[in-house]
């Protein structure tokens, strides 16, 4: 995991963008310069927790290397949530079942492990008795 993604440790753990300061553009993760205007006057901006599932699915199979991860692997779902007025963001979700994923569904940011070390994911905020790990 590279450092600076998020905050943590934090009670409200939040990502780490970043906003161009000429035309606006919100990134993450936070970037030396604007993608948009090519501006480097960019200030870091602490991201909403909250947003909805834009798109998403379920990666079944383990990543070749160097992405491989565990032996003992797991399917996890990924997509992308937008975090309104800011960015769309790629995540890692808590939920690898598709018939608990949806588009539209409300998620909020959660910290979960990775191995030994802890990363960032979307966790469902609607009732659906998804996980929701924070530590």
């Amino acid at each position: 995991m590279a450092d600076g993604l998020f905050t943590w440790p934090a009670d409200q753990p939040r990502l780490i963008g970043s906003r161009c300061r000429t035309c606006g553009v919100v990134t993450f993760p936070a970037q030396g310069s604007c993608p948009r205007c090519t501006s480097v006057d960019v200030e870091e901006r602490l991201l909403g927790r909250t947003g909805t599932l834009y798109t998403w699915t379920v990666q079944g199979f383990r990543p070749k290397p160097p992405y491989a991860g565990p032996e003992d692997f797991e399917p996890y779902g990924v997509g992308y949530v937008e975090l309104p007025g800011e960015v769309r963001v790629e995540a890692r979700l808590t939920v690898a079942d598709p018939d608990r994923l949806r588009i539209g569904l409300p998620v909020e940011l959660v910290i979960v492990p990775y191995g030994d070390k802890v990363t960032y994911a979307f966790a469902p905020r609607d009732g659906s008795g998804a996980d929701r790990r924070t530590r």
